[in-house]
């Protein structure tokens, strides 16, 4: 019994009863100003119906912004689970408007139809039933009943073609996916891009403090500072540029996104922490496209933070260099440092470096070769090469 009741006591099932009244309405309006009600048949009235609602239904789809309206209101009146089942978007191409005139016929259709049968089943009860106290009277709580029924149904069909017609189509669903695929690639990227820039700052500040208390020296001590200074406002530069573009206000001014040319910046950072840096980079200015010449930075910078992270205070050895359409980096270092810790498999900064080589159509090795650990990447300088 309650699964009979509950339907009926639904805001939904009421606002699904307007939606069908609505298309009952715009039927009943056309037949008034064409031909009228007066002296016609039902048979004729339908007929006149079917003939003229249908060719003006169709010529109204035509209108782009007909299928964002019907949209709207079906999700506000019709109240689907999901709203994004049900589109918004105007007609984009001739499929749409076939299938917004569609909507539109189906829609009045339905809803007169459910007027027709809901006035005629409220006449007949009444003839039928007789005096308010009568036995027979006792039919109108079940004619009521069954017509609530009907509304439901009615609504529970509208809405399942409202999903099927007014439903994204198959060129919005994968408008809509491609969307989703860029939006979660910005999000690695810019997860990629913290990791690689908030790590190497952590571990050179943390390098230089452990050497400022450990070394009594003063000037050490002042040279430490400096650079704990410098690298934490490098830091905080890369943090409000990340917040910048996760706050998607480009207007905004933000610092740049370091290139290859500023690499010079990682090794004194580097050596200040007690690393000694041998770096070669046999790269011009301006001879790398802007996007190479900034992942290329940050692989070389995750290069130098794995070394100072798995083998401080141990040699690090640079190379980079420009040759058969390619840019070719290699960052070696000892697999121990003086201070210990030998090296073990890479974890997510070597897994971002891959990923980055093979968006820009690279190649990426890192591993054991000998007593050292190399990191070698090769970029090639336009796609396909």
């Amino acid at each position: 019994m309650p699964a009979l009741i509950a339907p009926l006591l639904l805001p939904a099932t009421y606002a699904r009863w307007l939606h069908l009244l609505i298309g009952m309405l715009f039927a009943g309006i056309v037949l008034l100003v064409y031909p009228g009600t007066e002296g016609i048949s039902t048979g004729r009235m339908v007929l006149t119906c079917c003939a003229v609602d249908v060719p003006l239904l169709c010529l109204i789809a035509l209108v782009p912004a007909v299928r964002r309206a019907e949209g709207v209101q079906a999700r506000l009146l019709l109240v689907p689970r999901r709203e994004e089942a049900i589109g918004i978007a105007p007609s984009a191409s001739w499929a749409d408007r076939g299938r917004t005139a569609c909507w539109l016929v189906a829609r009045v259709a339905l809803g007169t139809a459910l007027g027709v049968v809901m006035i005629a089943a409220v006449s007949t009860a009444d003839a039928a039933v007789g005096p308010p106290f009568g036995p027979r009277a006792l039919l109108a709580p079940a004619v009521l009943f069954a017509l609530l029924w009907l509304a439901v149904l009615a609504g529970r069909l509208q809405l399942s073609l409202a999903v099927r017609l007014l439903g994204p189509s198959a060129a919005e669903r994968l408008a809509a996916a491609e969307l989703r695929a860029e939006r979660l690639l910005e999000r690695n990227r810019l997860a990629r891009e913290l990791h690689d820039s908030i790590g190497h700052a952590l571990t050179v500040t943390v390098l230089q403090a452990g050497a400022a208390r450990e070394i009594a020296d003063p000037a050490f001590r002042d040279k430490a500072l400096e650079a704990i200074e410098t690298t934490g406002r490098r830091a905080l530069d890369d943090l409000e540029r990340m917040l910048v573009l996760l706050r998607e206000a480009p207007e905004t001014a933000a610092t740049e996104q370091p290139g290859l040319d500023r690499a010079e910046e990682l090794f004194a950072g580097a050596r200040a922490a007690g690393s000694p840096v041998d770096a070669e980079l046999d790269v011009r200015s301006g001879e790398l496209p802007g996007v190479l010449s900034r992942e290329a930075y940050r692989i070389v910078q995750e290069g130098v933070t794995n070394a100072l992270r798995h083998a401080p205070g141990a040699p690090i050895r640079i190379r980079g260099a420009v040759a058969d359409g390619a840019l070719a980096l290699e960052c070696r270092t000892p697999r121990t440092g003086p201070g210990g810790g030998g090296r073990k498999g890479g974890g997510k900064g070597l897994r971002g470096v891959r990923e980055r080589a093979v968006l820009l159509g690279g190649e990426c090795e890192a591993g054991p070769d000998g007593t050292d650990w190399v990191l070698r990447v090769r970029l090639p300088l336009r796609l396909g090469r």
